[in-house]
């Protein structure tokens, strides 16, 4: 299976939208999201916005999934950072390699950056895939509100 990676784009809002809501319903997410806030994402994502981007995983125009990176600039290392906020395949297509051709194509983007991302530990899946590709756990504060 050769996925392509592309930016998101206005055709693609209802099929995120779908992808969207499944993920933040899964125990890969600890927050539920609601449309409006998915909705809020999507635009960002195919309007330019420079603090977010989506991108589409595809085979022969089939959807396979997407993901967001959010940027930002760490401080500690003096470089860009580049937060990948989602990463979702959807089931059928998930154990194909998928999620680390993504995450090789955000560090050839940005080979500068920083890449960072949260994912619940409880994700094994996901955990060993980030491992793979080189990601280790830094413990971090959240304020509460």
């Amino acid at each position: 299976m050769n996925s392509i990676i592309r930016p998101m784009t206005p055709k693609d809002k209802n099929s995120v939208l779908e992808m969207m809501r499944v993920f933040y319903a899964s125990p890969a997410v600890f927050t539920n999201g609601s449309d409006d806030i998915f909705r809020t994402d999507i635009e960002n994502c195919i309007n330019d916005n420079p603090y977010l981007e989506g991108y589409i995983f595809e085979v022969s125009g089939e959807i396979q999934g997407y993901g967001m990176i959010a940027k930002s600039f760490s401080t500690e290392f003096g470089r860009p950072c580049m937060w990948i906020e989602d990463i979702y395949i959807k089931e059928s297509c998930r154990g194909a390699g998928i999620g680390s051709k993504f995450i090789d194509y955000i560090g050839e983007k940005y080979p500068d950056a920083i890449l960072r991302l949260e994912v619940e530990e409880e994700n094994e899946r996901a955990v060993n895939v980030y491992k793979k590709n080189g990601f280790s756990f830094l413990p971090y504060l959240e304020m509460k509100k």
